[in-house]
């Protein structure tokens, strides 16, 4: 099987469509080995691609941080497995989770918790202190 990890640095990256790398690693189910690990680079961001892009290059897995919903469904459209990672892991523990039964909860897309993404800027209450006029 053929499991595909976005990365950054070695770690799971923590949006699956602003990677700029996927890690492609060759695994054997049965003895739960790693064949080969490939690093390769991510073609350029349009929405739905990359989950058509990964089919292309043979993957049946996907291990990811945070991902948007129409990515889900082209994955699930096109048969291959997407599970949660465990944030800022590295790709060799994710794999051994992966093989190991370790990761079996289906990451949520970003649709359902879009309100996450808005609590990282800043809020400037203070404007409301000044006097009007």
């Amino acid at each position: 099987m053929k499991i595909a990890i976005p990365h950054d640095n070695g770690r799971l990256h923590g949006h699956f469509g602003g990677c700029r790398e996927f890690a492609l690693v060759e695994a054997d189910v049965d003895s739960k080995t790693v064949l080969a690990t490939h690093i390769v680079p991510a073609p350029p961001h349009q929405p739905g691609l990359f989950p058509r892009w990964l089919r292309a290059q043979g993957v049946t897995a996907v291990i990811v941080g945070g991902i948007g919903q129409r990515a889900l469904d082209i994955f699930a459209q096109n048969g291959i497995t997407v599970r949660a990672g465990l944030a800022d892991a590295r790709v060799e523990v994710l794999v051994a989770a992966y093989l190991n039964g370790q990761l079996t909860a289906s990451p949520e897309g970003c649709a359902n918790h879009g309100h996450h993404h808005d609590h990282e800027h800043g809020h400037h209450h203070h404007d409301h202190d000044q006097p009007a006029g």
